[in-house]
């Protein structure tokens, strides 16, 4: 759910998040393919399809997001190094999880187990 619920703000405001990318030292042009994965893909995890697949791509979009955007090293504020700290370790938490859930993949009330069922 935090992936749909993040994503679903940035769909109509593709072209801010883009703006705020060099920041970050990333190109532009990959907002317009992170924004609308990581709404959809949300919605693929909640639904159990494609798992495997969407999985893999989270990891690369969470280890770019990590990276890029929870630098908590570089901070001097504490109270910005403590949010971003925050951040970052949740993020590899969520690591572990998609780790999880690619072996185990999705349960028997998803869309891929409905799909395997139809073989």
């Amino acid at each position: 759910w935090i992936f749909v619920r993040s994503g679903y703000g940035k769909l109509f405001n593709v072209e801010a998040v883009a703006n705020s990318f060099p920041l970050r030292g990333l190109p532009s042009f990959l907002a317009y393919i992170a924004v609308p994965f990581e709404f959809l893909g949300g919605i693929a995890l909640i639904f159990g399809f494609a798992t495997c697949y969407v999985v893999l791509g989270f990891v690369i979009f969470m280890l770019v997001a990590t990276f890029s955007s929870h630098r908590y090293w570089e901070f001097a504020d504490a109270a910005a190094r403590r949010a971003q700290d925050s951040n970052f370790y949740k993020n590899m938490a969520m690591l572990g999880g998609f780790g999880f859930l690619f072996v185990c993949s999705a349960g028997r009330l998803s869309v891929d187990a409905w799909l395997r069922g139809r073989r």
